[in-house]
């Protein structure tokens, strides 16, 4: 059965669908790679929680700043423009509505759009918190990139969250290695989906129930 995407191949995906001039905060993990993969022609700015708006891609090896690193510890650079504040004014920039979207990874995201990403109640793992509970209800738009499914194959996508919730039905898009996922009023809608899985095999491998978009697009990236 198809594995769908790589990793940065998911990161590459997400970042397509930011238009020019959006402002963008990405969560610790796999959405970090986002901003190393917009499109040339667009001009994207990434809002970093420790305190940096415009960050740019990641430091090239031989090239970092131990200085200057984003929320997950990762070093970065800063495009032209760049500023970088403390903690309290990015915040109130998180929670005051002037992010465009935050794309974040999870645990498990449900049918209706609940997100689970701070505590999967792992015995050695402790919860983190962070900044999500702010950025998903300030951020004017959520969305979710993470594996389909658990090293274990379990689905992450699921009809009802079993882990604590960072918030309620906030999540309106989700990207996997499988495929891209809308969140409608009428369910989760499968928009696209990896080359090689037919919906049957993609609905066996998620825990809720979707609806086959009437445009669905096969998911497709170059390789990287």
């Amino acid at each position: 059965m198809s594995k769908g995407l790589t990793r940065r191949q998911m990161a590459w995906r997400a970042a397509q669908d930011l238009a020019d001039g959006v402002y963008v905060n990405l969560g610790i993990g796999l959405p970090q790679d986002v901003s190393n993969h917009v499109p040339a022609d667009r001009e994207v700015i990434f809002q970093s929680e420790n305190g940096i708006l415009g960050v740019g891609p990641a430091a090239l090896p031989g090239k970092e700043d131990p200085g200057l690193v984003d929320a997950g510890g990762q070093r970065v650079t800063l495009i032209r423009g760049a500023a970088i504040f403390d903690s309290a004014d990015s915040f109130a920039m998180m929670r005051g509505g002037h992010l465009d979207f935050t794309i974040l990874g999870a645990f498990q995201v449900s049918a209706v759009g609940d997100l689970a990403n701070w505590d999967a109640l792992e015995e050695f793992r402790a919860p983190i918190v962070g900044g999500a509970m702010d950025l998903v209800f300030g951020a004017k738009e959520v969305r979710v990139l993470m594996e389909h499914n658990t090293k274990k194959g379990e689905p992450r996508i699921v009809e009802r969250c079993l882990y604590p919730l960072t918030a309620a039905k906030v999540v309106r898009r989700v990207y996997t290695n499988l495929a891209v996922l809308d969140i409608t009023p009428q369910g989760m809608l499968a928009r696209e989906i990896a080359a090689g899985l037919s919906f049957s095999d993609l609905q066996a491998r998620t825990g809720a129930r979707l609806t086959l978009a009437n445009d669905c697009r096969p998911l497709v990236a170059p390789e990287l």
